[in-house]
């Protein structure tokens, strides 16, 4: 069926639902199982529900389902990525079809990532105002069944809830019963997915009027207090903002500002002016919720994409609190879900472009130090998918070493832990610098749930023990010990802890000899591992019962 298969390729790909009728009918078959989500979502530190304000971001690109519509992947040059995981709470695909599935390469790369995914339904027009009446005005069994439809789906898809957004007038019988059908709405999610979100958007008032309020007040708080949050509309003023701050109380930080990225309308500031905007939003201790990001790609283009993104995240850092990684074992090759060609063990196996955002792998911090240091991705090189992280930088006059903090971490150290390194030093002269990992680590007396704004200065640096041979039994997957290739450095450690807790983990670049000059490097870093020896030792579960089915040789 054209719907789950490309009519081209036969291959799979993400759909939506259209219409009232198309989502009361949905029911799951054996066509959608590609849609399935494979990733679960990954914890992080501090958890989504902590008291700090959050970043959500709603991707808006051209319709929607483009190239990322290829469930398995697709030969696209220069796609759109997103990779800033660190920085975000919530990540919402948008589109204006009724029933917003998310494709399921996205929510993927963005489980693997710590971050939450959510679908979009809307209504808008005179369409929207016909769909409203038929499910709003009819009472609890018609609304229900809605609720209970987009609660299913997003269970079967494995996403994460859905942002609501009726942008169309409703009649005094409709308006009556939306904050019942948002109550249900969000119970079913939040018994159906676990730590499931329902959001509601901007729009229409409790009397039925569509009028955008570009803040929280007593027009729309029906709505608000029904469900997990407010997305205010992007034409807001200070004023706006302090009184959506009053009203909000204890729950501002389940109310996300609008920032419209492109700037449209009466905004105080986007594109590269958008910190301008956040600014005034942490000010008030409010979210945010950052519009159509994709203004990087669409609005300067898809050559230097990756450099005006880097710029993009790193001009908003300062308003954007960072996450934490809180479970091992953490590896990652860097790939960023795309290429120019696909590489195995540093070497070329095929050229040629690529884009699948379902192999991305969990992404650094992308540190920055202005004039001293750029961390990105680099498409020519790699070790393993289709990019390395690229680290560019000088150790100033009289200095030996610079750190690049890739992860920030936070959980209590396992006694031992081994961990593998592999890198490729560029430039006129590699043999002048050593690259090591450090491990930063605080007592155990330090508290790690709650609600954290800051965390406190590292207490320990450690510097792991170099292995030059794996320990036994280990060999197999320590093979990295060994096997650099193709003018890749390959190292493996470990540490011994005994009661800290896990802060960074960073990379070091040091000068063989000391020297009164200035030093430039590159480094290219093609695969970080940092495992739990007690884990690695365990033998895997046996996979048992394995079906293959809808079989086609071609």
């Amino acid at each position: 069926p054209a719907k789950y298969f490309d009519t081209k390729t036969t291959e799979p790909i993400s759909f939506f639902l259209s219409g009232l009728e198309e989502l009361l009918a949905w029911q799951p078959n054996s066509n959608d199982e590609f849609n399935v989500s494979a990733v679960p979502l990954a914890r992080r530190q501090p958890p989504l529900h902590s008291r700090r304000p959050r970043t959500l971001v709603c991707h808006d690109m051209r319709g929607g389902y483009l190239e990322d519509r290829f469930i398995q992947g697709s030969a696209t040059r220069n796609p759109y990525v997103f990779y800033h995981w660190c920085y975000i709470d919530i990540f919402v695909y948008f589109s204006h079809h009724t029933v917003t599935i998310p494709p399921v390469v996205w929510t993927n790369a963005a489980h693997r990532n710590g971050v939450p995914v959510l679908g979009t339904f809307i209504t808008e027009w005179t369409d929207g105002e016909k769909l409203c009446e038929a499910f709003l005005a009819s009472g609890e069994e018609a609304y229900g069944a809605v609720a209970e439809q987009l609660a299913r789906i997003a269970q079967h898809f494995r996403f994460d809830g859905w942002l609501v957004n009726i942008e169309n007038t409703l009649s005094a019988a409709a308006v009556g019963n939306l904050p019942l059908f948002l109550r249900d709405l969000t119970a079913r999610v939040h018994s159906a997915v676990p730590g499931g979100l329902v959001i509601w958007y901007d729009s229409v008032l409790k009397d039925g009027a569509l009028r955008w309020q570009n803040e929280l007040n007593d027009e729309n708080r029906i709505f608000f207090d029904a469900c997990d949050g407010l997305f205010t509309n992007y034409n807001w003023k200070e004023e706006q903002l302090e009184r959506t701050q009053r009203l909000a109380g204890p729950r501002q930080d389940d109310v996300y500002v609008g920032v419209d990225v492109f700037a449209r309308g009466d905004v105080i500031g986007g594109g590269f002016d958008t910190g301008k905007s956040l600014r005034l939003i942490r000010q008030y201790g409010l979210s945010a919720a950052i519009f159509a990001p994709g203004w990087v790609y669409e609005h300067l283009g898809k050559e230097n994409f990756l450099q005006n993104e880097n710029r993009f995240w790193g001009s908003l850092a300062e308003y954007l609190p960072t996450h934490s990684i809180c479970t091992l074992p953490l590896t990652t090759s860097f790939s960023l879900g795309m290429g120019t060609s696909t590489f195995l063990d540093g070497k070329d196996e095929e050229s040629g472009p690529w884009y699948d955002l379902s192999a991305q792998d969990i992404q650094p911090l992308y540190a920055e130090l202005q004039g001293r240091l750029s961390t990105s991705c680099y498409l020519q090189d790699a070790w393993c998918g289709g990019s390395s992280l690229q680290l560019r930088g000088t150790i100033p006059p009289g200095e030996e070493r610079v750190a690049v903090r890739l992860f920030s971490l936070q959980m209590p150290a396992p006694p031992k832990l081994f961990l593998t390194l592999l890198y490729k030093l560029e430039g006129p002269q590699p043999d002048d610098f050593t690259v090591a990992l450090e491990v930063t680590t605080w007592g155990s007396g330090t508290c790690l749930e709650g609600n954290l704004t800051s965390l406190p200065e590292p207490n320990g640096r450690h510097h792991p023990r170099f292995l030059p041979v794996p320990p036994p039994g280990l060999a197999k997957l320590l093979a990295a010990c060994h096997r650099g290739s193709h003018g890749w450095t390959s190292r493996c450690y470990e540490l011994e802890l005994q009661d800290c807790s896990l802060r960074d983990l960073s990379v070091i670049v040091s000068r063989q000899q000391p020297s009164l000059e200035e030093t430039s490097f590159t480094c290219l870093l093609g695969e970080v591992r940092v495992l739990d020896t007690a884990s690695v030792a365990a033998s895997p579960p046996q996979v048992h019962g394995v079906m293959a089915s809808q079989l086609w040789w071609q």
